[in-house]
């Protein structure tokens, strides 16, 4: 890490700090914040986690999940909590988002504190906002970031099985359970590591992956079936989802987890797209397999980005306008995604 010795001295009385992660947080971006916070706790710290939107119900099991600062539409409260924390915190740290954009509303609030900024993140191109930085795209995850800096800071006696729990989950969301080709014997190290420290990754894979509702198995079977596009030509498949669809079977945050990757699972496909309306934008996720980067595709076209494999981006046209972008800007990368013979 850059700086480290520097943050060992910031850190090495309590401090009063704020922890954020990005908006409609995963299970790598909460499970690294709920990590970290308790290590911090630990340490003799006081700590808040704050998160731009709410999370999915899947991840409200993580230990420590009912203590976070999670901004809704239907009411103030939380935001004044946070503008709180944020303008009282000695340090911020920015978990599993490296530009300032991911945090929506909170962007300005978090650049205006002056509190010092530490970011932690694996996402490609980073804005240089942050005091310190732990940043590195080979890693899989930013749970294993923040574990490698919590054994820099020599604190691995302090990692309970809380602690090991939160990271195991997002370590293993973000390697897709360890089939996605960033998992390498790091990461497998690391999970071993994990389980040793009382991880139990039986028990964790079963709560996010394995407890479902009933409205959404039937959004993602309506999407599979209605809403699939197939386009052989060009390698691609993508789903699209609107409003009516949402509503339809009251989808919540999180049902749309994973959804992207069914596309991806086609013999021939290289492409995948996931395109659903929010209301006040459209969100994209984009998935890929080889060379083809739809990290550049995000951020060239559609004001996101992300890994070379996975990334995701946003659109202020309405689906069909969105689609139709997507749609046009196909044969342009033609040569990247020719047909599958």
């Amino acid at each position: 890490m850059e700086n480290l010795a520097d943050l060992k001295t910031l850190l090495a009385s309590p401090k009063r700090i704020a922890i954020v992660t990005h908006f409609k947080p995963d299970a790598d971006a909460l499970g690294s914040s709920l990590g970290l916070s308790r290590y911090l706790k630990k340490k003799g710290h006081t700590v808040a986690v704050v998160t731009p939107s709410d999370f999915p119900e899947f991840l409200e099991w993580l230990p420590g999940s009912e203590e976070v600062v999670a901004l809704s539409k239907k009411t103030d409260e939380p935001m004044k909590k946070a503008i709180r924390a944020f303008q009282e915190a000695e340090i911020i740290f920015c978990l599993d988002f490296s530009n300032l954009a991911r945090i929506h509303d909170l962007a300005e609030i978090v650049k205006m504190a002056p509190a010092k900024k530490v970011m932690i993140d694996h996402h490609l191109e980073p804005e240089p906002f942050a005091h310190f930085k732990k940043w590195s795209v080979q890693a899989a995850s930013t749970a294993q970031l923040v574990f490698e800096l919590i054994n820099e800071l020599g604190g691995r006696p302090e990692v309970d099985a809380d602690i090991a729990t939160c990271l195991y989950a997002g370590l293993m969301t973000d390697t897709g359970s360890f089939r996605h080709n960033n998992t390498t014997a790091r990461e497998m190290a690391l999970a071993s590591e994990l389980i040793a420290l009382g991880a139990n990754p039986s028990e964790i894979a079963r709560l996010i992956y394995d407890v479902n509702t009933p409205s959404r198995l039937r959004l993602i079977g309506y999407a599979l079936y209605k809403n699939l596009v197939v386009l052989p030509e060009s390698s691609t498949a993508y789903i699209t989802i609107s409003q009516a669809d949402l509503k339809m079977f009251n989808a919540q945050t999180g049902d749309m987890e994973g959804l992207v990757n069914y596309g991806l699972s086609i013999k021939g496909i290289r492409l995948a797209a996931l395109m659903y309306d929010r209301g006040e934008e459209i969100k994209i996720s984009f998935r890929s397999l080889g060379d083809f980067s739809v990290n550049d595709l995000a951020r060239k076209h559609f004001n996101g980005g992300g890994h070379k494999n996975a990334a995701g981006g946003s659109s202020k046209l309405t689906l069909e306008q969105t689609l139709k972008k997507f749609l046009d800007l196909l044969p342009l990368y033609q040569e990247s995604l020719p047909p599958n013979s």
